[in-house]
């Protein structure tokens, strides 16, 4: 009998048992309910969001821009490659064991939702970030902050200090006491699980700040310990205050955990095919329903014109399967 962190493993695995004695791992219990269950809820919530007059209607006060032929060309490219990724996660439910591509779907789920994120932002500012980092911090600014976003994309905390991470997951929870630890079955309990993650994301963020602030030579310098003075607190905070999370962030964070951290959970261990087949169909629908709100946000930006000759060329000349059908989605307001 073995005890890791308060729970009894009886006939604990020979791998498992390394990692614990060698690594500050999680709990394989808690690190594949987070993996799902956050999933599982998102998956629930886009379910009825996403329909075409759906998000024809979110977007239907969005201006034409000016046409920008690098930057339009940019935001063509970018939905090719999120659709590309997409139908390559959608033949992976043709897979009778899905623990053999679980990490695989992952990744393509994540490079959906990044390539449609760049889209959107080729086509609302002309941007063009090079890194995962600056295009979320540039998604902030361009996208969130403009409401552009259907729920549950549009979730995000701005000010990463603990009283505003708590005060504004609190006001979003509005008494809801669901978590990651419970697989949704609802709405309410999607939302639980989805708030609870964006509240994991923030304080991991800030974690992950106010270990840079006490690399900083400033903090250094000074000979602060830790942050329970007045100017060591002001020192963090000047560097919390500006920052946020958004789903970008989330996102960035869920493949590294999934596919890094807590990676061994899902392909060793307990037999979870069943949940894992769920899990295969919540990602596709997750990021099929990002994917699909890329496009009718180009659609509405960028010229008419041009979405008319893009849809027809993709159809005509893609050597993958079109996720979704270009020519349903129209640019007229």
């Amino acid at each position: 009998m073995f005890i890791v962190n308060q729970i009894t493993i009886k006939d604990i695995m020979w791998l498992l048992n390394r990692l614990f004695a060698h690594n500050n791992q999680p709990t394989p219990r808690f690190a594949f309910q987070g993996t799902v269950n956050w999933m599982r809820g998102l998956a629930i919530i886009c379910e009825n969001n996403f329909s075409h007059n759906n998000l024809h209607h979110l977007y239907q006060y969005v201006n034409k821009r000016r046409k920008n032929e690098a930057s339009d060309t940019l935001a063509f490219e970018s939905i090719i490659m999120s659709m590309h990724n997409l139908d390559a996660l959608n033949k992976m439910d043709i897979i009778d064991n899905p623990y053999s591509i679980v990490r695989s779907a992952i990744i393509a789920w994540y490079y959906t939702i990044y390539y449609a994120s760049k889209a959107m932002l080729a086509a609302s500012s002309g941007s063009n970030p090079q890194t995962h980092t600056a295009t979320a911090k540039i998604w902030q600014i361009d996208i969130v902050c403009r409401m552009l976003l259907q729920t549950p994309f549009d979730f995000s905390i701005s000010n990463l200090t603990q009283p505003n991470i708590t005060k504004t997951v609190d006001a979003l929870r509005n008494g809801n006491k669901y978590d990651l630890n419970t697989s949704p079955t609802n709405e309410e309990m999607a939302f639980g699980s989805i708030y609870s993650y964006l509240k994991g994301t923030a304080e991991y963020e800030k974690w992950r700040i106010e270990e840079s602030v006490k690399g900083s030579s400033e903090y250094k310098k000074c000979g602060y310990e830790n942050f329970r003075s007045s100017k060591a607190k002001r020192l963090r905070d000047a560097r919390l205050e500006p920052a946020h999370v958004n789903f970008l962030n989330q996102a960035f964070r869920y493949r590294g955990k999934a596919n890094y951290r807590d990676a061994i959970y899902l392909s060793y261990g307990d037999n979870r095919t069943d949940e894992l087949h769920q899990f295969i169909t919540d990602l596709q629908s997750v990021s099929g329903a990002f994917s699909l709100m890329a496009a009718h946000y180009l659609s509405m930006r960028l010229s008419d014109e041009d979405w008319r000759a893009f849809s027809a060329d993709a159809n005509k000349y893609v050597k993958f399967s079109l996720p979704y059908n270009l020519h349903e989605i129209s640019g007229q307001s």
